[in-house]
């Protein structure tokens, strides 16, 4: 199996099967609602933030497949990390979708490595770091 056929794999796996997608019960969440009107993703994420780190993230949303893996792959990189931490991982994320080469500790992440060879998709990818970004600045307000 070569590469890419094993990227597009681990994308499917997260789209048919996302990792924390829901919502918190309780209302001790930062919540940042995000959409791409080029394509009509939409995003809801949600964070739990004690004492300076992620300690889980959720999301709903609907979109297209890369969209929401990369939803799920982000809620999965984020938690336990400090705001800072899951900060950098945004930025590094967005020199991964500028086709630098970026290596990630929670591996999935790379199989988005390709979109960057579509610029019309690059949006789709970040939207759910967007929000990540956007959440961590609410929470420090």
């Amino acid at each position: 199996m070569d590469l890419d056929n094993l990227y597009r794999q681990v994308i499917m796996d997260h789209y048919k099967r996302p990792h924390n997608r829901g919502r918190f019960e309780n209302d001790e969440a930062v919540t940042v609602d995000l959409n791409n009107p080029t394509c009509g993703d939409k995003i809801s994420l949600q964070m739990q933030i004690v004492d300076g780190i992620v300690k889980a993230a959720k999301f709903e949303g609907e979109g297209c497949s890369i969209s929401m893996s990369s939803a799920s792959m982000m809620t999965d990189a984020v938690r336990g990390k400090t705001l800072e931490e899951a900060l950098k991982l945004a930025e590094q994320f967005s020199e991964l979708m500028k086709g630098q080469d970026i290596e990630f500790d929670y591996e999935d992440i790379a199989a988005l490595s390709g979109v960057n060879k579509f610029p019309a998709r690059i949006k789709c990818a970040t939207l759910a770091w967007n929000a990540l970004r956007k959440g961590i600045e609410r929470s420090k307000e």
